[in-house]
């Protein structure tokens, strides 16, 4: 049997129920963002079996992302994890149905707590529909399974519409870079998010003078072991580049490479970055200018240069 056909099938079907789901979004949504973005409390997840798998997925992409979020059993909420909730949480009860008994057995209690509660459902009609105060309708026609039995299409789509409330509170929030690193401190990417330029620079700076020989423009590039060298002025400014490149094409161009100095077959100017800049911006601009090499300045308004960083800084760092 060819699968290969099927799965397009498959995967075209769970696709025509996330778009008739996108066409069903109203102001529920908005409401929904605003109410968890003002939450004095926290958002208290609860779902049980394969919702319940999805909904803790959920609240852990929450949390990373500066709403602050847990997820609980929903059969261990009935035997004493319900004490996690307080009366200024949110509780969102994930579930198709919305009829299943650990859910609708959760319904009296939470309202006791005098919790808000939210339902992420499929059925808003349903005992956990009509004893919401917000819906987010996650409703499929008809699931994938052929038996209408496993949850495929309805998981997904309460996947997606988890995706959908994680990434408008980051928007919300105006999440950056920087705060998602402050959750991810252990992680290559969290490292690089967190690490300024200064962290990784050198301080041994190669550089050369207007005049000095060509020879000498040749050892420093050499024994600095950057590929690189800034030219300065009579004033200790610096006003230029020389690197590996600059040095084979002065090799083709010029005949008496004696006389050859370092201000004539510099390149003016240089990339720079400021030296509190983060790690990855350094990065990008390597990468927009296909340099390997920034100088780093005290400041953006400095002239002052205060290391070099490198593309094997960043890779060494990384590893």
């Amino acid at each position: 049997m060819d699968f290969i056909n099927r799965g397009k099938e498959i995967i075209l079907q769970e696709t025509a129920e996330l778009v008739k789901m996108a066409e069903r979004i109203g102001p529920e949504l908005n409401e929904a963002v605003e109410l968890i973005y003002n939450c004095r409390g926290k958002l208290v997840i609860m779902g049980i079996g394969k919702t319940g798998i999805i909904g803790h997925k959920i609240a852990s992409s929450l949390a990373s992302t500066g709403t602050q979020t847990i997820f609980i059993n929903a059969a261990e909420a009935m035997h004493g994890d319900l004490g996690m909730v307080g009366r200024d949480d949110i509780v969102m009860l994930i579930s198709n149905s919305g009829s299943s008994a650990e859910i609708v057995n959760l319904l009296t209690p939470i309202k006791r707590l005098g919790c808000c509660l939210v339902a992420m459902t499929g059925n808003p009609r349903s005992p956990l529909g009509q004893s919401a105060s917000l819906i987010l309708n996650t409703g499929v026609e008809k699931e994938a399974c052929p038996l209408g039995l496993a949850p495929t299409s309805s998981t997904t789509a309460t996947l997606v519409m988890g995706d959908v409330l994680t990434v408008c509170l980051m928007e919300r929030r105006n999440f950056k870079a920087e705060n998602f690193a402050l959750y991810h401190p252990g992680g290559a990417l969290g490292r690089q998010l967190l690490t300024r330029v200064k962290d990784q620079m050198t301080t041994n700076i190669p550089h050369v003078y207007e005049q000095t020989p060509f020879k000498d423009v040749i050892y420093e590039v050499s024994n600095k072991r950057l590929g690189m060298t800034l030219v300065f002025n009579g004033n200790d400014k610096a006003i230029g580049v020389i690197t590996d490149g600059d040095i084979r094409r002065a090799i083709q161009k010029y005949d008496n490479l004696k006389e050859l100095t370092a201000a004539d077959f510099m390149t003016h100017g240089f990339k720079r970055i400021a030296k509190d800049h983060m790690l990855t911006e350094a990065l990008q601009v390597m990468d927009a200018n296909n340099i390997t090499t920034l100088a780093v300045m005290e400041n953006e308004e400095s002239d002052q240069v205060a290391g070099i960083i490198s593309i094997h800084h960043i890779i060494d760092f990384e590893k």
